[in-house]
């Protein structure tokens, strides 16, 4: 038994935060922020939004999608460094919004990479045949932790939520391989202290050589060559970075998401994110093999490959 998506969902808030509004509050440009991160934009919660709400709203429609109810759901994950409080979690706060009266509940906290952890642990229940239906959400309200006199952070994050339904899907379909990965001596490179701190230069190098590397292996892990991906779908970081790995794959420019110029970095929504612009695009398709890879504090990282299909 193979799992893979049934059907995915997003938030999105409305408010739309240029880096022009960000010239007007610490010393930056338009034209620094975009030749160094491809960002120009990104949206920010209100203060009556927490993660909770984004994930609920993801989360309803990747059900409508799957066609699936909520009382059908045996477990919800939802993967995010800003719950709303230090508990309960956000997911059992889900599952009693949903209704999903059956559902186990848990947050996985892996940062950047989280969306891909939740898939994996979806991916192990679903294979064992102990559940079918499994909600896996990526969310963040990063918004909260960002100081926003920081030029070096306050650029660079903004909030948001996806979500995706995982079943049981053919044999040839669905998640075929991954790779989850962490490196605690570069813990300090990405922490929360009274704000969000981040050593750039250090997290660059990290995230270059390690993206490009994960993406490599769980191709070879899922018995295919590169040749074989139909497209790629990174976490939206920086452009920089993001380029880096699809040059290790070999692809051209226009089989590589690039959603990080409207929503900047959104942690672990950000993979989610893309999936459903790029499903929207008709850029992935039935039967389509992509890779999805991220990385993150702690440092983590994590990638799959996905053919796409049920």
């Amino acid at each position: 038994m193979q799992a893979g998506i049934w059907g995915m969902g997003t938030y999105i808030p409305e408010q739309v935060l240029t880096n022009k509004d960000l010239e007007k509050r610490i010393d930056t440009s338009d034209e620094w922020i975009r030749t160094r991160t491809g960002i120009e934009e990104r949206r920010i919660a209100s203060d009556s939004i927490n993660t909770s709400h984004m994930s609920f709203f993801a989360a309803k429609e990747a059900l409508d999608k799957a066609g699936v109810k909520a009382e059908e759901l045996d477990m919800i994950i939802v993967a995010t460094v800003t719950p709303d409080r230090s508990f309960p979690s956000v997911s059992s706060m889900i599952q009693a919004q949903l209704g999903a009266t059956k559902a186990a509940a848990m947050d996985v906290s892996a940062a950047c990479a989280g969306f891909v952890y939740g898939l994996v642990v979806a991916k192990q229940f679903i294979e064992t045949n102990t559940y079918k239906h499994v909600l896996v959400i990526g969310t963040e309200k990063l918004s909260k932790l960002v100081d926003w006199e920081d030029r070096n952070t306050a650029v660079l994050f903004g909030d948001g939520s996806g979500a995706a339904v995982l079943g049981p899907v053919s044999d040839d379909k669905g998640i075929l391989s991954f790779e989850l990965g962490s490196d605690g001596t570069g813990g300090d490179h990405i922490r929360m202290d009274d704000y969000l701190f981040m050593n750039g230069r250090e997290v660059f190098k990290f995230a270059v050589r390690q993206m490009g590397e994960s993406s490599l292996n769980v191709v070879k892990k899922a018995g295919l060559e590169k040749e074989d991906v139909d497209f790629l779908v990174p976490h939206q970081a920086n452009i920089r970075i993001m380029e880096a790995a699809r040059q290790r794959l070999d692809l051209p420019e226009e089989k590589m998401s690039k959603t990080v110029n409207k929503y900047g970095n959104t942690s672990s929504a950000s993979i989610p994110l893309s999936l459903v612009h790029e499903l929207e695009e008709g850029k992935i398709k039935d039967g389509d093999i992509v890779v999805i890879v991220g990385f993150g504090a702690g440092l983590v990282w994590g990638a799959a490959t996905i053919r796409w299909g049920r």
